[in-house]
């Protein structure tokens, strides 16, 4: 059978190829794609060719947040045919020291769909066909479309940041940035019965969606005179979630988090200054977040019952041909949100 998929070669190269798909093997589901994300990562390799020390080295297709339906199921594998499946890019050992530990985010030996981390690259998901592993596919209920199953996993990467920041119910909650991971962790505040929600950002398109997705209120982070008041006395929020990785942005959260008050810093950048005097004199408590685990499925039910509903974030939709549009577009943040690449 053959497959048609985006492979990246480089910064700004990116081109629609074709390729064949093998049959599923035991324990093994080939999946007709139907809708694939392009998240912040997919855009560094394709912008700038890497983020960090992690780089592009070679060709490889992203791609790490879809949905798809089941096609074929290979021996030993229940799920019928037809079945809408989020496809959970993770794949974690199971025997290092850190996944006998009950922490497999950690594993030593970790292969995440898409990622430039290893060397091979582990390919990802912006293809037609995909055969994967049934244990990462978890069948989507109710009356949801791909596309919004397709955001399960930056979902789940938002409960487990607010998994990182302990008790949120009746928390005044800060949120910088807010583009899908902030719009997506106002949500998971939201359902975690947050007293306030705030966000800022540079973008006013930005703000709007985090509106739609719970924020009681919205700062454009230009205006330094509405964002004063909330360092007054020390601080005025309970818990940060900090998803811009903007130096700016995590000094205000450092700035206006009460003592002993908590950041999680989930947005990801190289290195940066940081007030540490700050930091050290209000005794504040940092977590970092890194992806998910066991929260995949949990976003998947919480979607499929739109207990949250992420369709706001879903901003455009692209076939698989214009792919190069489509990552131009999800630069664009004055337009673009989520933007999915659909088959």
């Amino acid at each position: 059978m053959q497959t048609r998929f985006a492979r990246l070669y480089g910064a700004r190269d990116l081109r629609v190829e074709a390729g064949s798909v093998r049959e599923p093997g035991e324990g093994e589901v080939l999946l007709r794609m139907a809708a694939a994300g392009i998240c912040g990562s997919d855009l560094h390799y394709y912008q700038d060719g890497g983020f960090g020390p992690v780089r592009v080295r070679e060709p490889i297709i992203p791609g790490h947040e879809a949905s798809g339906f089941v096609e074929t199921a290979g021996a030993g594998v229940a799920l019928p045919e037809g079945t809408l499946v989020a496809v959970n890019p993770s794949q974690p050992c199971g025997s290092c020291e850190y996944c006998k530990r009950g922490q497999p985010i950690h594993c030593l030996d970790m292969r995440f769909m898409g990622s430039a981390m290893r060397l091979p690259h582990e390919q990802g998901m912006f293809r037609q066909w995909l055969v994967v592993p049934a244990v990462q596919c978890v069948a989507v209920s109710g009356d949801v479309s791909a596309a919004e199953a397709a955001c399960a996993e930056p979902l789940a990467v938002c409960l487990h940041a607010a998994s990182r920041a302990g008790e949120i119910a009746g928390k005044k909650v800060l949120i910088t940035g807010a583009g899908p991971i902030g719009c997506l962790a106002v949500a998971a505040a939201r359902y975690r019965q947050a007293a306030e929600i705030v966000v800022t950002d540079l973008a006013d398109a930005a703000l709007r969606r985090a509106s739609a997705m719970g924020a009681d209120k919205t700062i454009n982070a230009k205006d330094q005179d509405a964002l004063a008041p909330y360092e007054a006395g020390k601080g005025y929020f309970d818990l940060a979630f900090e998803c811009s990785a903007a130096a700016p942005a995590i000094r205000f959260a450092i700035a206006s988090v009460k003592p002993r008050g908590t950041i999680v810093q989930v947005g990801v950048t190289g290195d940066i200054a940081i007030p540490l005097n700050a930091l050290v004199g209000k005794e504040l408590h940092i977590h970092g977040s890194q992806r998910f685990h066991s929260e995949f499925k949990d976003a998947v039910a919480l979607i499929a019952s739109r207990q949250i509903d992420i369709r706001p974030i879903i901003s455009h939709s692209f076939p698989l041909e214009r792919a190069l549009e489509a990552f131009e577009q999800a630069g664009d943040r004055s337009a673009a949100c989520k933007v999915q690449l659909v088959f």
